[in-house]
């Protein structure tokens, strides 16, 4: 017996048997898969790949460069890419998202602590004084001597037992965060003479001084060798051991900072630096912290 089926019965029918087709079909996993999905699967750790950015300190930039070749190495699909531009751009760039994270070399500010970054500190770092190495006559500073250096109070080497030649006292840039630990440090109240040569990166302090007989200067002590000799502050010693001491006063933490909840990247980035294999290269030229 044959059954008519009008149109509308006809339209009716088509959609049940889509719709059951489509629900076979997603019942049996079929379709064509995200390209943009991960293949990980249950109980795996997610993978890590990506990019990050990061600009601040130009004292942390070196430390920042060996974490990220040393991260990229071991995680092939990650690439981290470092800027300097001194602390208190890090501090910018890591507020306004200009850059994943920001680095700084000095504790920061109470108006920078208002933005809510959450810090990381990967290390801890000591500030020389230095002079040239043909310097003889200076091993040791007060720390009084140092500041009337700097606020040109003292402007000849004889006036500290030296020859009779004019001091050239080399400075960082204002916002650099080096300048701001040796201001909040040594200085204090006084503020650095507008006569003082201005360098804008611990390269070029080191540079200078190196290049100039009469010449003092102060240092990330990532940046010291033999082209520059260290002097004593209040008869302690620029070093690792006398920082972890407590003894040389002269010292500032290295900070890693970012705004809001941290990427699984940056995670793992963050945990990679203070991992007993990031604070190993940590250990080869500052002081490390856990």
């Amino acid at each position: 017996m044959m059954i008519k089926i009008g149109f509308k019965s006809k339209w009716m029918l088509i959609m049940i048997v889509s719709l059951l087709a489509a629900f076979v079909v997603a019942g049996c996993g079929g379709g064509t898969p995200d390209p943009g999905a991960d293949n990980q699967q249950p109980g795996e750790e997610p993978a890590i790949k990506g990019t990050l950015t990061t600009a601040g300190s130009t004292s942390v930039q070196p430390l920042s460069e060996e974490f990220a070749q040393a991260f990229m190495a071991k995680y092939p699909g990650t690439n981290v890419m470092v800027q300097g531009g001194g602390s208190s751009q890090g501090v910018k760039a890591a507020n306004e998202g200009i850059a994943d994270f920001g680095a700084s070399s000095r504790n920061l500010k109470d108006e920078e602590k208002a933005y809510g970054l959450t810090e990381v500190v990967v290390c801890l770092d000591g500030i020389a004084v230095v002079v040239h190495p043909e310097n003889s006559f200076i091993e040791d500073l007060s720390i009084e001597d140092v500041r009337k250096v700097f606020a040109g109070d003292i402007t000849n080497w004889k006036d500290l037992g030296g020859p009779d030649s004019r001091i050239m006292a080399v400075t960082r840039e204002a916002g650099s965060g080096t300048r701001g630990a040796f201001e909040e440090m040594i200085m204090k109240d006084a503020k650095i003479s507008d006569a003082a040569i201005v360098q804008p990166s611990n390269g070029g302090i080191h540079q200078a001084v190196a290049g100039d007989k009469n010449a003092i200067g102060y240092l990330s002590m990532g940046y010291l060798d033999d082209k520059v000799k260290t002097i004593k502050i209040d008869g302690v010693e620029a070093s690792v051991d006398n920082i972890k001491a407590g003894t040389y006063k002269v010292s500032r933490p290295f900070i890693f900072m970012y705004k809001g909840e941290a990427s699984p990247l940056l995670q793992a980035f963050t945990d990679f630096c203070l991992s007993a294999e990031g604070q190993a290269i940590v250990a080869k030229h500052y002081i490390t912290v856990n």
